[in-house]
């Protein structure tokens, strides 16, 4: 993690600005975080404080979901400092830890103090709040020296600093006495080991940018120190500074500071940096979390009913042989004045279906001869009844294994968050898919409202009654002709079914999962075959399809397209259909 001791001191030197900022809004929109609303200077800014894997402290211009009942801390917070303007915000030593001193001058006699303490220490970080006296007044979490924590942070508590037994570079003079404190056979390192705040990503950066003539000579010497200490003193006094973003598989890793060449026009250049990159970092990492888990849900949904398959297929074949327990049984009547009447384990006998070859007839060695024969008649009329049932199942179990490879299509193809809970929105009613921990984890009911009210409504119904809000497909336009294309299967429902006027055109690849596209033609005019094919090629495009070559792509007017009622969103028949290979 990027955020060290000089990171926050560069961003508490921003911060700075915004004394006598009154605070006016407290929020807590997860369980490690708060967000603080500030009114002064005739604008509203806002602080966000967390302490989750990403901790860190800025100003925030992202708006972030809050719940509906606030947290008991967060009640806390709005009890004892709504209202109070910020004195002052320092830091010590370099440790990334933030004070923000809090007045209240209701009565300027005997104006109240309090500071907020937010501490960002790995998986030690925590928001405190003490009082004047630095008697904690309560904290996002409480540890205890009995529980095997460093220190006691709960109501009533004295406040104590964490231990601070590193050197502090602020505190050093010049360069020399910097140079004592070093190793000089392992210069990196023990500037890590033996000086607070300053952290390895940030290092490394500065490491990775020094001009050496000679690496292996000079990576061990003074003037590799020199230079090190001289770039670490231009991030500590610098007045302007931004990130240098790392990416990893063209995703956001980390960051490292780096000074800008002019200086900032609004003053937190640094904040609203990295403000923006943590929240494309944690938008990314919910997005990635959210389909993974609903992918592992559907797949374990998807084992199932292909296991359900299998033994239907089992059944199926045992119920291919029910014809032969038939002759067993009819044989064995036939035969039965010239068979032994006590109990064998196979008999041979003539089958007079074929050209009386002799056949031999396993039998159950507990029953008679005469009971074998009741036995295969009885076997034969359950296969036969079975059969019409495990038929229809094989139909509807494939049926819903297509229905559920839809699904994995659909996610493998989602781009954000809102993706993920249309699809959510469109299977969490479906009973295949049923998984109350999974949902109650990861998402709440529909829309946000309580459970009675998503038994009574209809997502059907809620997506054609506002379709600005949920209808949302991509849209493309070829010399002159708008396509559109359905992200997931109630989208392309309700573009084929509702949207579309019944002279547009649409298309979908032949028997391959993939998007309905909807070529909207225009009235008295033939629609030209370049743009057909180019549409036919989208098709493939938003398919399962899309990096094969020569894939089928079925089209047809959307008046030739039907959904059978009660059939799963997404799934239509069509007829007068041509079709193009791409």
């Amino acid at each position: 993690m990027a955020f060290d001791g000089i990171v926050t001191k560069k961003i508490v030197d921003e911060l700075s600005d915004l004394k006598n900022y009154k605070i006016d809004k407290i929020y807590e929109p997860d369980k490690n975080t708060i967000t603080l609303g500030l009114y002064g200077n005739f604008q509203n800014i806002s602080i966000l404080a967390s302490i989750s894997n990403n901790y860190r402290i800025h100003l925030t211009k992202h708006v972030v979901k809050n719940p509906n009942t606030a947290p008991n801390f967060c009640m806390l917070l709005r009890k004892h400092i709504l209202g109070y303007k910020i004195k002052n915000i320092y830091t010590k030593s370099l440790e990334r830890i933030v004070f923000l001193v809090l007045e209240n001058l209701e009565n300027p006699e005997k104006p109240i103090f309090k500071t907020l303490i937010i501490e960002l220490m790995g998986k030690h970080s925590n928001i405190i709040l003490v009082d004047e006296n630095n008697i904690v007044i309560d904290s996002i979490r409480h540890t205890s020296i009995e529980e095997n924590s460093l220190r006691d942070i709960y109501p009533t508590a004295k406040y104590m600093l964490p231990n601070l037994n590193k050197y502090n570079i602020l505190e050093m003079k010049n360069f020399e006495e910097f140079y004592s404190h070093i190793d000089s056979e392992n210069v990196v390192n023990s500037i890590l080991d033996n000086f607070a705040g300053i952290g390895a990503i940030n290092l490394n950066y500065i490491v990775k940018n020094i001009s050496l003539q000679k690496d292996n000579e000079y990576k061990s010497s003074k003037l590799f120190a020199h230079k090190i200490y001289t770039e670490i003193t231009k991030l500590l006094y610098s007045k302007s500074l931004t990130i240098d973003i790392m990416y990893k598989n063209n995703l956001p890793k980390d960051y490292a500071l780096k000074c800008l060449d002019k200086t900032s026009q609004n003053g937190f250049e640094l904040n609203y940096s990295l403000d923006d990159f943590y929240f494309e970092k944690e938008s990314l990492e919910l997005f990635k979390n959210y389909r993974n888990s609903i992918l592992n849900l559907i797949l374990s949904t998807l084992k199932k009913y292909e296991k359900r398959l299998q033994n239907i297929d089992d059944k199926l074949d045992e119920c291919s042989k029910m014809d032969t327990f038939k002759l067993y049984g009819e044989l064995i009547i036939a035969n039965l004045y010239k068979i032994p009447n006590y109990n064998v384990s196979s008999i041979s006998l003539e089958n007079y279906y074929d050209n009386n070859k002799p056949i031999t007839i396993p039998l159950d060695k507990k029953y008679s001869p005469q009971n074998n024969a009741k036995r295969f008649f009885k076997k034969y009329n359950k296969l036969k009844n079975a059969l019409d049932i495990v038929g229809k199942q094989k139909i509807d179990t494939s049926e819903e294994i297509d229905y559920i490879e839809s699904i994995i299509y659909e996610i493998e193809n989602c781009k954000d968050i809102d993706d993920i809970k249309q699809i959510y929105d469109e299977i969490e009613d479906n009973p295949i898919f049923e998984n109350k921990s999974f949902k109650s984890k990861y998402f709440s009911s529909s829309n946000g409202k309580n459970k009675n009210y998503k038994k009574k409504s209809n997502s059907k119904k809620q997506l054609t009654s506002n379709k600005f809000a949920n209808f949302n497909p991509l849209k493309f336009v070829i010399d002159g002709y708008t396509i559109l294309v359905g992200r997931n299967n109630k989208e392309n429902d309700y573009l084929t079914n509702k949207f579309a006027n019944k002279h547009d055109i649409w298309f979908h690849t032949k028997d391959i999962h993939g998007s309905h596209v909807i070529l909207k033609t225009h009235p008295n005019e033939i629609t030209p075959d370049n743009v057909i094919y180019e549409v036919a090629k989208l098709a493939a495009l938003h398919s399962k399809a899309k990096n094969s070559s020569n894939v089928p792509v079925d089209y047809c007017e959307v008046s030739f397209v039907k959904k059978i009622p009660g059939n799963k969103p997404g799934l239509v028949i069509y007829k007068n259909n041509k079709t193009l290979y791409v």
